[in-house]
């Protein structure tokens, strides 16, 4: 049984993918800013015959959180497994590098990026317990290079252009950290769950978070430990 910990995962893609990993046998804790709102989301799952989860109180842009809920996984189930660091938030729109507000790029980046990477580094100690340590940051395509400097590049996307910055800092992230880790036996890979229908975008995105979470629990479950520093998408690897 892997151990899983997944942070923002009391709703949306976090939650989705929580509930096909524990599904699938993984063991899984259910990272939630507010308790409160990660043991609905626990009481939620085990209506549905769902037991083996339980919610943690993290916040990413809180050290002190992170120490305590690390303590947790480690006083409960001694190593972690997998670490997806799904949490995330949208900003506010639009948000254009040229003019926009420097305190919500700002938050974005407390956020979506620094929050993962402390993140990331608290919970190593835990990772490097296991055999087959895993950590799958969760992106989009808004933050790919590539497809932003195509010919048929999106033009809409400059209305999310903080939102993509942040997550082309966390491909960065995941590059630099598998490098760092490659020798140590880790796989670290970003994952974009693509357009999912999900508060962060109003429920305008037209996958079921059934279907965005299907490359995150594709990533965790995988046993190919070759596979690392790399962009995925639902159905194969994507350009950075």
């Amino acid at each position: 049984m892997k151990t899983v910990l997944i942070t923002g995962a009391n709703k949306g893609i976090g939650l989705e993918t929580a509930r096909q990993l524990a599904q699938q046998g993984s063991f899984v804790f259910i990272g939630s800013r507010d308790l409160a709102n990660g043991q609905k989301a626990v009481d939620e799952l085990k209506a549905a015959g769902i037991s083996n989860v339980t919610a943690i109180q993290l916040d990413v842009t809180d050290t002190d959180s992170i120490n305590k809920a690390k303590e947790v996984i480690s006083q409960q189930a001694g190593s972690l497994d997998v670490l997806i660091n799904n949490a995330g938030i949208a900003g506010e729109q639009p948000q254009q590098l040229a003019d926009g507000s420097m305190e919500n790029l700002r938050e974005l980046f407390e956020t979506n990026f620094f929050g993962m990477v402390q993140t990331t580094q608290i919970m190593l100690p835990l990772l490097k317990l296991s055999s087959t340590p895993s950590i799958i940051n969760v992106s989009s395509e808004v933050g790919s290079l590539t497809m932003n400097t195509a010919p048929d590049r999106r033009p809409n996307w400059t209305l999310y252009s903080g939102y993509g910055a942040t997550k082309t800092a966390v491909n960065a992230f995941t590059v630099m950290l598998a490098n760092e880790l490659r020798e140590q036996h880790f796989t670290v890979n970003s994952v974009t769950p693509g357009y999912t229908a999900t508060d962060l975008n109003g429920f305008q995105g037209f996958k079921t978070v059934a279907e965005g979470a299907k490359p995150i629990v594709e990533l965790a479950m995988s046993t190919d430990r070759t596979v690392t520093g790399k962009f995925f998408k639902d159905g194969g690897e994507i350009s950075w």
